[in-house]
């Protein structure tokens, strides 16, 4: 059965006098996020426009709307966006709210792109008030819920978020913030941009254009008086030396960093100029992760491992669970015959101890330092992949597609 909102679309492109821009585009956006879609990309082609939709870290075709849409359709999120309608060259960012049937306002980040072939557009969705998750909706196993609980009662440190971009680092950093969120602590974030509303906490955006930046942020943040601080990412050795000495004064700070595993984080720290006996004396742990699709519960059913699929496994050094039996999604109308139907973490979580430390301080690699913390306990995100995988949660071409890609 077809989604009421892409029958909407469907009618408003088949008017003869020509669709409503504005129903066309409020229906489009309505549509996206019905089917949760987290991003929707506009993108000019010689003939064409083709609409595409991100679905569960997937972009999937849409649509494919005549030329002669393209101007107006780019015009009206600009109108909406408040950006610069005669201004077609450079790039432009903006922001706008809409509201749905289903669940209220969804604020829309926008980013202009000009092309070869004319202006494309990138929208991503965001819910207005941040969805309050848990540790064990997240994907984290008890073993690691543990890790953090501990980490996060201490009154200093810094709580580290790593992986690549869309890999989930700021809804985790969002929920060990309501995990923290009580009256007896202040808490300031300083974010590009806000992604969420959260009650109770001051939240700063960056604004380049005003010179508003995490660490001209964070200096101003330090005389608010905060318990706790978030920033949204240490992107320069200028925010990284800050953020080590507010964690030293006696703050918690949670941050993200662009790195591919945890244990990458900590030599990552040193490249940024921050000396080893600093990184130590700061880190509580480091949290790398990716996202995997789950298996759509409607059509899920077992699958056993051939014989190549497991010596594929084998020839990548990759333990395989104690079972044999796993699942796969053989498709259906509820996850669009891909098997799959939501997403959720896969994680490892290094803690700071006293082989960890040594290890810094003698400034070795991140390989090595990942060997240390494996020796000590820590699962490795492909570990609790396909941990996953066997409990029926994923499969593992999903662990591996989001690990070895």
């Amino acid at each position: 059965m077809s989604n009421p909102h892409q029958q909407k679309v469907n009618e408003e492109l088949a008017k003869k006098s020509g669709p409503s821009i504005i129903n066309l585009v409020n229906t489009l956006i309505s549509y996206a996020h019905s089917v949760k879609s987290s991003d929707v990309h506009i993108d000019s082609k010689e003939d064409s426009l083709r609409i595409r939709f991100r679905i569960d870290g997937v972009l999937k075709e849409v649509y494919s709307l005549p030329k002669s849409l393209h101007s107006e359709i780019i015009s009206r999120i600009k109108i909406l966006s408040r950006l610069r309608t005669d201004e077609h060259q450079t790039t432009q960012d903006g922001r706008f709210r809409i509201p749905t049937e289903e669940s209220g306002v969804v604020d829309i980040r926008v980013a202009i792109t000009p092309s070869y072939h004319g202006e494309s557009a990138v929208l991503r969705l965001l819910a207005d008030k941040a969805t309050p998750f848990t540790l064990e909706a997240l994907g984290f196993s008890k073993n690691n819920q543990k890790k953090i609980l501990n980490a996060i009662r201490r009154p200093y440190g810094m709580i580290l978020a790593t992986g690549p971009t869309g890999s989930g680092k700021t809804t985790t950093l969002y929920t060990i913030l309501k995990l923290l969120n009580t009256q007896e602590v202040a808490i300031i974030t300083i974010e590009d941009p806000i992604e969420y509303a959260i009650d109770d906490i001051k939240q700063i955006p960056v604004n380049s254009r005003t010179g508003l930046t995490f660490a001209t942020g964070l200096r101003s943040i330090l005389r608010q008086d905060p318990d706790i601080i978030m920033v949204g990412e240490i992107r320069d050795e200028e925010t990284a030396g800050l953020a080590v000495n507010t964690a030293l004064t006696g703050h918690l700070l949670l941050s993200t960093l662009h790195t591919n595993d945890a244990a990458t984080t900590l030599p990552r720290l040193l490249d940024m100029k921050i000396e080893p006996y600093l990184v130590t004396s700061t880190v509580n742990i480091a949290m790398g992760q990716r996202l995997v699709r789950k298996i759509c519960e409607n059509c899920k059913e077992e699958h056993a491992l051939s014989e190549s699929e497991l010596g594929s496994l084998r020839l990548m050094h990759i333990k395989i669970p104690g079972t044999k039996k796993f699942y796969k999604g053989k498709g259906c109308a509820d996850c669009n015959s891909t098997g799959y139907e939501g997403r959720i973490g896969i994680h490892e979580v290094l803690i700071m101890d006293n082989n960890v430390r040594d290890a810094i301080l003698r400034k070795d690699s991140a390989d090595s330092i990942k060997k240390i913390a494996i020796n000590n306990g820590m699962t490795t995100m492909v570990e609790d992949g396909l941990e996953k995988a066997a409990s029926g949660i994923t499969t593992i071409e999903e662990v591996l597609r989001v690990t070895y890609e």
